[in-house]
């Protein structure tokens, strides 16, 4: 069982730091897929360190030699808690030669894939579900054989079924025509998806709610990666509760990949602005009045959710969110976690029709605050920055960071927190 890391920040709050950003999980885990499905000739630079990247790197990797000649036997191959890799692997092993049951955690099994499932033995997949229909694990056998080239999806649930999807399309023999049904959720990752395949050559037409990708072939080139703006949500998070920052992230880029980049912009409700520098980007605090959004809408953005909402929480700030609908098949049930834990400093966030509002008249600040984290990463980064406000702040099973910020603990130390291991 992991330790829990006790987290307090002594003295003055004026905080200047610069941290380097591991890369972007979103992007490596989109480019080891189409490197793979290039037969390699597409080569990934900046690497991210996280569990989810690290997992789903070594899983191509064992695979590699074994999907050059054929499977008979069944091989497993565990993500562990993996979502993304679960979802992408889906996809990636039915185009492949073999036999496989694709499995994970418990909480993965908790976790539903059958949208993405029907759509792939739809196109022609042969794939069953080895215990709970609609669930992992999946008994993927490959390579698919295609009945049709037309597939619908839904938008509201995953976008990365629909990625997983468009990554595999230029491989099959019909290529793909993917409808998407009702509104699509999260469209900036659909958007990185297809903007790192036409890096590589793969070209496609987006006509209204249908993306098509005609049978291609890869370029020789490289795809690197930037620095994750998901991490990078947790310090404009430091920068929201301190008094006086200024925080450099270098190699991030102005316009990039990544919609978690629209913290730029949700930030300045919170008064931090970003400045653009020669080796990336500042965060500042800004002069100027604030003027509060009511209602945010963050369901292009939703892995920004909980960063977002305990900022506006520990700032005493009503406002009300929208687009939350995915928040509850995440690694936990992020809804009722914020909760939960937020209730534990007087905030109440609360549901009316898919709007999520926050109450704070009854906001407090403990000597101590204890914070579960659900086997859920975010939980962890977006509470620990309350100890600016908070005496001690005890985060519990602290490595749950890995899974997508490995250095998380080391970078707050470099920033002034003190981290400190119990149990």
């Amino acid at each position: 069982m992991s330790k829990n890391a006790l987290v307090s920040f002594k003295g003055n709050k004026n905080i200047n730091t610069e941290i380097q950003l591991t890369g972007s999980k979103s992007e490596c885990n989109r480019a080891l897929i189409i490197s793979a499905l290039s037969n390699k000739i597409v080569k990934v630079e900046n690497l991210s360190n996280a569990a989810d990247t690290v997992t789903l790197d070594g899983i191509l990797n064992n695979l590699e030699e074994e999907l050059e000649v054929e499977i008979q036997e069944s091989k497993t191959v565990d993500v562990g808690p993996a979502g993304t890799a679960m979802r992408f692997l889906s996809a990636y092993l039915s185009a492949k030669n073999g036999n496989f049951l694709l499995t994970g955690t418990e909480r993965m099994k908790q976790r539903p894939i059958g949208i993405l499932a029907e759509a792939l033995k739809t196109i022609g997949a042969d794939i069953s579900y080895a215990e709970t229909e609609g669930f992992p694990p999946l008994n993927i056998v490959g390579p698919l054989n295609q009945k049709t080239s037309e597939v619908k999806v839904k938008g509201d649930i995953s976008s990365q079924y629909i990625s997983a999807l468009l990554m595999i399309a230029p491989t099959l023999p019909q290529g793909l025509n993917l409808e998407i049904e009702g509104e699509l959720t999260s469209k900036p990752y659909v958007d990185m998806t297809l903007d790192m395949l036409a890096e590589v050559g793969i070209e496609h037409s987006w006509k209204d709610n249908s993306i098509s990708i005609q049978p291609q072939s890869f370029n020789a080139g490289t795809l690197t990666v930037e620095p994750d703006w998901s991490a990078a949500s947790y310090w404009y998070s430091v920068a929201a509760l301190a008094d006086e920052v200024e925080i450099s992230l270098p190699a991030l880029k102005e316009k990039s990949l990544q919609g978690d980049s629209q913290i730029k912009k949700i930030a300045e409700v919170f008064g931090i602005i970003t400045i653009k520098t020669e080796k990336g980007i500042s965060l500042k605090k800004s002069k100027a009045p604030i003027e509060l959004i009511e209602v945010l809408d963050l369901k292009t953005c939703p892995d920004l959710a909980q960063t977002i909402i305990v900022i506006a929480a520990a700032l005493g700030k009503n406002m009300s969110f929208t687009g939350l609908e995915t928040l509850k098949i995440k690694e936990t049930n992020r809804i009722l976690a914020l909760q939960t834990e937020l209730a534990k400093i007087g905030v109440t966030l609360n549901e009316d029709n898919f709007v999520y509002t926050l109450n704070t008249d009854e906001l407090h600040f403990p000597t101590k605050l204890t914070i579960a984290t659900y086997e859920d990463h975010r939980m962890a980064m977006a509470f620990a920055p309350l100890a600016l406000l908070i005496n001690e702040v005890e985060i519990e099973e602290m490595k749950v960071v890995e899974k997508s910020y490995p250095y998380f603990w080391e970078d707050l130390k470099k920033a002034g927190f003190s981290i400190q291991e119990q149990g």
